[in-house]
């Protein structure tokens, strides 16, 4: 949790890890809002915080900056406690209503969420109370076409998702399935970069004042991406397969072959960058995580390191 100096009054950071992104709760006079929730996994967790520091208030109202399962993986156990109002991005509203997971990336991602409902919709433009502070609503395509970020001018602080890291941003995931992403990953940087901004609070990571630092990272790895698109499906392979490997913690050796080729985006990013068999690029993921220390061999499994 981070230190009360950096922030209004009646705002709180939980920074979570990678496996569930970011919740920033806002405690206000009249209303309390949380933007985030988390994965499916942490659900009773995300609870456990929340309720302790409301300390007996109520939540009054849920935010999401987009439906990656690792940001809204607890709204149904928050609205099943605290039968919270829900905001969602405008764009989403429809896939929400069907309940299309194919649609909302779970079933292409392999990763699970819990079905919730909402009661109203953000578009960029918009402008959201949070805390008693006015936030407006950006669009940030690029991670995901729908994505929004939420920037407070008064305090100059941006809560920018996954569009930026203290050290770069979210997979770009439209490019896997052959649309485009690296061009509205840099406008949304560009935009960010424009914006008069003190703190930036993101979906993943320690909260950050350098933001001028974080945005040069950010341009030099999309200009290393764009100039390969291999480059940003390897990474896309290797982080759909960390993020099952933090979800389960050990995965059978033998299981991973089978286990990558249901999910829809490894085999898209296989046949249309990498172009590998099942056993090699199941190989080759495994060698890659265990190589940069986010994956260890025991036995026959793959387990996770922290």
């Amino acid at each position: 949790m981070s230190g009360p100096a950096h922030f209004p009054d009646g705002m709180r950071v939980f920074e979570r890890g990678w496996l569930s992104s970011n919740n920033i709760l806002f405690i206000g006079r009249d209303e309390t809002a949380l933007v985030d929730s988390g994965y499916l996994i942490h659900g009773p967790q995300t609870v456990a915080l929340v309720e302790h520091a409301l300390q007996g208030r109520p939540l009054d109202l849920l935010v999401n900056t987009h439906l990656h399962s690792d940001h809204c993986g607890g709204n149904a156990a928050l609205q099943k406690k605290y039968g919270c109002r829900t905001t969602i991005p405008a764009a989403e509203a429809d896939k929400v209503r069907a309940w299309d997971e194919d649609a909302l990336s779970y079933a292409a991602t392999g990763q699970r969420c819990a079905r919730f409902t909402f009661d109203g919709t953000l578009a960029p433009g918009d402008t959201i109370t949070l805390g008693g502070m006015d936030w407006q609503a950006l669009g940030a395509p690029g991670h995901d076409p729908h994505s929004l970020i939420l920037y407070c001018p008064q305090q100059r602080i941006l809560i920018s998702a996954d569009a930026l890291w203290e050290n770069g941003f979210g997979v770009i995931f439209p490019e896997l399935d052959g649309e485009s992403g690296f061009a509205e990953t840099r406008a949304t940087l560009e935009l960010i970069a424009a914006l008069d901004i003190r703190l930036v609070i993101p979906g993943h990571g320690a909260p950050f004042t350098d933001v001028r630092k974080a945005l040069g990272t950010a341009f030099s790895r999309i200009d290393y991406l764009a100039a390969d698109p291999v480059r940003n499906a390897q990474n896309a392979v290797k982080v759909l397969l960390k993020f099952l490997l933090l979800e389960r913690q050990r995965i059978a050796l033998a299981d991973v072959p089978q286990l990558l080729s249901g999910i829809r985006l490894v085999a898209a990013s296989n046949r249309r960058y990498l172009h590998q068999s099942e056993p090699q690029l199941a190989q080759w993921i495994v060698a890659q995580l265990v190589r940069a220390g986010a994956a260890a061999i025991d036995g026959d499994a793959l387990v996770n390191c922290s």
